[in-house]
């Protein structure tokens, strides 16, 4: 059973009592804030190994309230996960960007939480990957010091902002980034990427892995993810 600790942060007592029974059923330990004030108090003293953060709360909001846990060192680790009721896109795109480790639309599925939850705090154990290490996923081989992709063993020619944009991904599979962030993450030589110029890079980068092109993932109005 499942011992970490979660801070849940939330207004709504009905969300509260459904994603602390939930929780608390696999084993999680649950706290709960109301208020942006309280998380950060107890996101600080209490340590939590992930929070759940409302974005419409009262008081500090949701972002401010994410903003400041990065922004101090005793919480800057601490996976987040948000939760959010519109689902719009402007949303959930500030939250990825800003570094949300995932997002979660009201209304939700209690047993998808759980998993989402779960799968944040297991990326979070193996995200001390080196960026030189090696990479094997879904018959994907990447050698960050060869600079070699192959697929099925088989070598394919990748350009240099091909190789960074699916480096950048399989070292987070299942995580989301936008393309804000593809751009970033593919900066250097290739100055000229944009974020309009991504959706053209993951075009020839899927063409070019053939079959296991698929696990490149599109999620729409977000940006893209390697499929776990």
């Amino acid at each position: 059973m499942a011992r970490e600790r979660i801070l849940i942060v939330d207004d709504e007592e009905d969300i509260l009592k459904l994603l602390e029974y939930n929780l608390s059923k696999e084993g999680y330990l649950v706290s709960r804030a109301v208020t942006g004030e309280e998380a950060l108090v107890k996101a600080k003293t209490e340590q939590p190994d992930l929070v759940i953060l409302d974005l419409m709360l009262p008081g500090i909001g949701g972002l401010d309230v994410y903003r400041a846990l990065r922004a101090n060192p005793a919480t800057d680790k601490i996976p987040i996960v948000m939760l959010t009721a519109k689902g719009e896109e402007t949303d959930i795109v500030t939250g990825l960007e800003l570094g949300a480790d995932d997002y979660i639309t009201k209304p939700f599925s209690p047993k998808v939480l759980v998993a989402r939850v779960r799968a944040v705090l297991r990326r979070n154990m193996t995200a001390t990957t080196n960026e030189t290490d090696k990479i094997e996923i879904h018959g994907i081989t990447i050698d960050p010091g060869k600079h070699v992709v192959k697929v099925d063993n088989v070598p394919i020619d990748l350009t240099l902002t091909e190789f960074k944009i699916l480096h950048f991904l399989a070292r987070r599979p299942g995580w989301v980034f936008t393309r804000y962030q593809l751009v970033e993450a593919s900066r250097g030589e290739d100055a000229d990427v944009t974020d309009r110029s991504v959706d053209v890079h993951i075009a020839s980068l899927r063409k070019k892995l053939g079959p296991a092109g698929k696990y490149v993932e599109t999620v729409r109005g977000v940006g893209y993810r390697l499929a776990e």
